[in-house]
């Protein structure tokens, strides 16, 4: 036996015909991505709570490490992020959640960057994302042949296979490498502590990193 963490999982939902096929197209669309023919990325959305997981740690025989929760828990931070492996990862950060429009908002950017690339080099460029609800509202599906006329495709993973995407080792390693067992005293301590992880990860791994930045009515 291993000692080794237990992860959440749909698996039981998913439809391995499905599954199959998607993993096929994925496939594909990394080894265009890798030969230089489109630019791939991945995009999801992750959360963080100002009481994070202590988890374990090493401590004296005979003592207990203990972390002091703070007076107030408050809202969560969330994270909408794109990610280039290996090249460069974008996100903007929210009081809260994310709907439609902040999504919108940040992939009209994203179109207008595919535009460019398209018109520079020919490349277009393919989000991959899961089916989550803001990301195939009826706003967003009437967006989307404006988006494919600049460049800008999205592909959908097949539903409960959140293991295909990832962007979500890159939440993994900031929760539990940057953020966990800290407690914070409010949303823009742990906001300044996400973007301090995203930056700490970058420059380890060589990559660059672009924080878009939301006004307050757009989440």
């Amino acid at each position: 036996m291993r000692w080794k963490r237990t992860r959440q999982s749909h698996r039981e939902r998913q439809d391995p015909e499905q599954r199959a096929t998607k993993q096929a197209d994925l496939d594909m669309l990394e080894f265009a991505a890798a030969s230089g023919e489109i630019d791939l990325y991945y995009l999801d959305e992750a959360g963080f709570s100002q009481w994070s997981a202590t988890g374990y740690s090493y401590f004296f025989v005979g003592e207990q490490k203990r972390m002091e929760q703070t007076k107030r828990r408050g809202r969560r931070v969330s994270i909408l992020g794109l990610w280039q492996p290996l090249k460069c990862f974008t996100y903007g950060l929210s009081i809260g959640g994310f709907d439609s429009k902040s999504y919108i908002k940040m992939m009209d950017e994203q179109a207008k960057q595919a535009n460019q690339a398209f018109q520079q080099a020919g490349r277009i460029r393919v989000i991959a994302e899961d089916n989550g609800p803001i990301h195939t509202s009826a706003a967003v599906q009437a967006k989307q042949p404006e988006w494919e006329a600049q460049g800008l495709y999205i592909f959908f993973f097949a539903k409960y296979c959140s293991e295909m995407n990832p962007i979500e080792l890159e939440w993994q390693h900031l929760k539990k490498d940057e953020i966990a067992g800290r407690m914070f005293e409010d949303e823009l301590d742990l906001a300044y502590a996400v973007m301090d992880g995203v930056d700490a990860r970058a420059k380890a791994h060589g990559h660059t990193v672009e924080r878009f930045r939301f006004r307050a009515e757009d989440t």
